[in-house]
This record gives C-alpha cells, sequence and structure tokens, in this order.
C-alpha cells in the first residue's frame, strides 16, 4: 500500500508549507524534538515533525534512541487521533529501511489497529512482537489485551490475560472492563473475585459492566459491598451507579446517593455529577426534586443540565413546560441538539401540542441547523396519527430522505387502528409486512382494524395469513 500520505507531507515541506527552520541531514532529530516536548502538542506540529524527518531522510535510516523517540511521538499520536492507518503505513515504510522499535512502537502499533476496528491487522502485529521478543513486555501485552477486547474477541483477550508472567492492577482492570463491556459480566465477576488487590478502578469496573446488563439489583449490591470496605465512590463511580437506581426506580436511593454527593463535594465538582442527578430523580418518580437538582447548579449549566431536565419533564408528560424550558433554554445562550429536540418532539406527541411541534420539527434544519434523524420523524409521525391526521403521517413517510423503517410504517398501522382508518392501514400493513412478515402483532393490529370498520371478511382473511405463514401471537400475562 502506498505511503501516500507521507509522500504528500514530503512535497509540502519541500515546497516550503511549513515555517519550521531547516534541519541538518546529520542530525535533525535534535532540532525537532523540541517540537513534541510539549506535553500534549498540536495536531499540525506532530505532522510538521513528520514532514521534515521524511524530507531528511530520516526514515531511509536506522534510528538512534533520540529518532525513536520522535518516531514513537509520531506514532502515539497517529494511532489515538483521526488517522490511525498513518501509523500503520508509517511503520512499514521505516521497517523496510531498518528502522528501530522498541516496546513503546508496538503498543501504539496496536493500539492503531484497535481504532481501526481491524483485528487481522492486530494478530499480525502481535506475530512481529513474538517474533521480535517484545511480547512478554507489559506495555506491549496490556495493549494487545485491550486491542482484543475492544475488537470484542474475549477469547484472545483471556489467552493474552492468562499468559502474562506478571500482572498488575492496569492489566486486571483491562480484562475486568473488556469482559464487562461486551456481555461478559459472570466472566469478568469471576476474575475480580480473582484479584488479590482490587482498587477503586476494579470495582467501578465491576458495577458499570453490571449497570450495563441491566443487573441492577446486583450493581447496587456490589456498590454497598464496596463501600463497606471503606473505598469511597469517586464521580466515575457515581456515573456507573445511577443508572442501576434509576433501573430500580428507587427515590430512597437517589436521595441517599445525592446526598453523599453533596457531602463529598461531587455535585459541585463535576457537572457531570449534577446532570445525572437531574435524570436520575426525573426517573425515579420526582419532577420536583429534578427540578431542585437543576436549580442548584452553581457552576453554570450546561447543554446537558438543559437537555437532562427537558428529558425529565417529557417522560412526565408536561409538555407545555418542556416548551417553557426550551424557551428558557435558548435565553441562556444554548441551542438544543438531536437529543434535545427528541425530547421535546415527544412531549408534544404525547402531550397534544401537534402545532408546536410540527413547527419545532420544522425549524430543526432551517433555524438550529440540526439535520432531522429517523427517530425525530418517527415523533413526529406519532403526533399526527393520534390526532387523525393520518394523511399527513404517510406522506411524511414517504417523502423521507433515507428509506423508512418498519418502526415508523408500524407507528402509522397503529394509528389508523386507533382511528378506524382501514385503507391507509392497508397501505401501512403492506410496507410493514415487506420490511418484517414475522411479527404477530401487525397482523393483529390491521384485522382488528378492519374488523372496526365492519369489513369481517377481510379481517378474517388477515387471521387466515397469519396461520399460513405460522406467525403466533404472543400470549398477554398478568402480573397480579
Amino acid at each position: 500500500m502506498p505511503w501516500k500520505f507521507g509522500s504528500l507531507l514530503a512535497r509540502r515541506q519541500a515546497a516550503g508549507s511549513f515555517r519550521t527552520p531547516p534541519c541538518s541531514a546529520r542530525g535533525p532529530e535534535r532540532c525537532l524534538l523540541s517540537l513534541l516536548r510539549e506535553r500534549h502538542p498540536r495536531r499540525s506540529s506532530v505532522i510538521q515533525v513528520h514532514a521534515q524527518l521524511i524530507t531528511a531522510g530520516c526514515h531511509r535510516k536506522p534510528a538512534g534512541e533520540a529518532a525513536l523517540r520522535l518516531w514513537n511521538a509520531i506514532l502515539r499520536h497517529y494511532s489515538m487521533g483521526s488517522f490511525p492507518q498513518e501509523a500503520l503505513l508509517l511503520y512499514g515504510q521505516t521497517h523496510h529501511h531498518g528502522g528501530a522499535a522498541d516496546s513503546f512502537t508496538f503498543s501504539f502499533l496496536i493500539k492503531a489497529c484497535a481504532n481501526l476496528s481491524q483485528p487481522e491487522k492486530g494478530r499480525q502485529v502481535h506475530g512481529i512482537t513474538i517474533k521480535k521478543g517484545f511480547h512478554p513486555g507489559v506495555y506491549v501485552q496490556t495493549a494487545l489485551l485491550n486491542m482484543y477486547c475492544e475488537c470484542r474477541l474475549l477469547d484472545e483477550a483471556g489467552q493474552v490475560f492468562d499468559e502474562m508472567p506478571d500482572k498488575n492492577p492496569v492489566t486486571w482492570n483491562a480484562m475486568i472492563t473488556g469482559l464487562a463491556r461486551y456481555g461478559e459480566i459472570d466472566r469478568a465477576r469471576l476474575t475480580f473475585e480473582q484479584m488479590n488487590h482490587r482498587n477503586l478502578i476494579s470495582w467501578t469496573c465491576l458495577i458499570d459492566g453490571y449497570t450495563r446488563a441491566c443487573r441492577f439489583h446486583e450493581a447496587l449490591l456490589l456498590f454497598c459491598q464496596m463501600m463497606a470496605e471503606g473505598l469511597s465512590p469517586t464521580e466515575v463511580t457515581i456515573l456507573a451507579i445511577v443508572p442501576s437506581i434509576c433501573g430500580v426506580g428507587s427515590l430512597d436511593l437517589a436521595g441517599s446517593i445525592h446526598a453523599f454527593c453533596d457531602k463529598g463535594g461531587l455535585a459541585i465538582a463535576d457537572i457531570r455529577v449534577c446532570n445525572c442527578l437531574i435524570d436520575m430523580y426525573a426517573k425515579c418518580g420526582s419532577i420536583d426534586l429534578s427540578l431542585r437538582a437543576f436549580e442548584e447548579i452553581s457552576g453554570g449549566r450546561n447543554l446537558v443540565s438543559w437537555t437532562s431536565i427537558i428529558s425529565g419533564f417529557a417522560i412526565h408528560g408536561l409538555a407545555e413546560e418542556v416548551m417553557e424550558l426550551l424557551e428558557g433554554m435558548e435565553k441562556d445562550g444554548f441551542r438544543p441538539n438531536r437529543v434535545t429536540f427528541l425530547s421535546i418532539l415527544n412531549a408534544c406527541s404525547h402531550g397534544g401540542l401537534v402545532e408546536e411541534g410540527v413547527k419545532l420539527f420544522s425549524s430543526m434544519v432551517s433555524l438550529h441547523g440540526v439535520e432531522p434523524e429517523i427517530k425525530h420523524y418517527g415523533c413526529v409521525i406519532d403526533m399526527l396519527g393520534r390526532v387523525g391526521r393520518l394523511e399527513e403521517a404517510e406522506k411524511m413517510i414517504l417523502q423521507l430522505p433515507v428509506a423508512a423503517n418498519v418502526v415508523l410504517w408500524r407507528t402509522l398501522l397503529n394509528c389508523c387502528g386507533i382511528h378506524g382508518d382501514s385503507e391507509t392501514g392497508k397501505r401501512a400493513m403492506r410496507r410493514v409486512l415487506e420490511i418484517e412478515k414475522g411479527y404477530a402483532g401487525d397482523y393483529v393490529t390491521f384485522s382488528n382494524t378492519l374488523t372496526g370498520a365492519g369489513r369481517f371478511g377481510d379481517a378474517e382473511g388477515v387471521r387466515r395469513l397469519m396461520d399460513e405463514r405460522d406467525v403466533a401471537k404472543i400470549p398477554g400475562h398478568s402480573l397480579v
């Protein structure tokens, strides 16, 4: 594969595109090193260094220690930035000319493979580390572990982990995080139990895993166990446990975690904690406490703060208050984003504010520069369908800039059932069946629509079609 980006940089450098003092070919790394001595150099500085090294021909020479540090710095920024493929191309070019490498070089290359989601290339780099003797290094092994986890190759990640001669807390936590994040929560718990020295990160990783798996009670029990062992949660731990409190809907637990945050100063120190408290109270059933948490933010609300309180009021069906909050948000200098619009449109749909919702939807692009997604269209279709404006809803679906999914047509079909419009329902049903034929609810809804319109023969035909296609109706059940 040609090294196009590097060649382009060399041409730009030769043409004087960069205003960096020229470096001698004897030791360009010395006069370039200063450009990368900042803790967080700008991407433009990295590109300048890269271009100058190419112009000086350093990529064709065996690298000394100083030059290797420079190449590693460039590899690091490419692997973690927007151009991870350039890290692999750069290594290929320097390696072809006998360039040196160390464990940091390969850890950056492995990170590039992870960011590219290309496990095959990662395996190739893994093989090179074994061939060159860098495989036992802790940096390389940790990078391999993270790469396999991010590519969801958990068995291979486990193999790397098991073969590590010296495991440290970073490698243990990486293994737990990878397993928990991608659904292997029981394996993550087993790994956690095997740790001799668990730290706060280990506990937080596992709590987050249980929360992601919707095993909320287990997450809460683990959190209590962590507190009992004398570990004090950080902001990250709070962000991991709050969704579990929302999942069980416990207002008492919500108040307890809020009190802990106030006592430890977490709510003051981190706006993310404040925002999650707003969301937590709304989902636990108290919009008043949610509003109080919103009003108590002293360090300056951000867009997420406003979106959280708007979403909370939308959840509680308070459409008029949502519109007032939107006005306050704009007066505060914040423009709604996609998430904000989705919450407001939902509130308008459920609150019957159809004209306001349609007007707001029309302003998304024209006034706010936000391109609607399929979910936004779904809200408006539901909004129109609820009040019987089925023709407008159908027209909107047909004029979508992208292909309509089954949810949109199913929404229209359900609205046709509510209003007894069998003709529009017939067209919607045909579209639904073009996409998905096996969901019994669609047949039942359409059959009931036909029955409501007095078309009993057609309704019976739909029921027969269900039998012919072996579509089973899901039986109802009661929790009583």
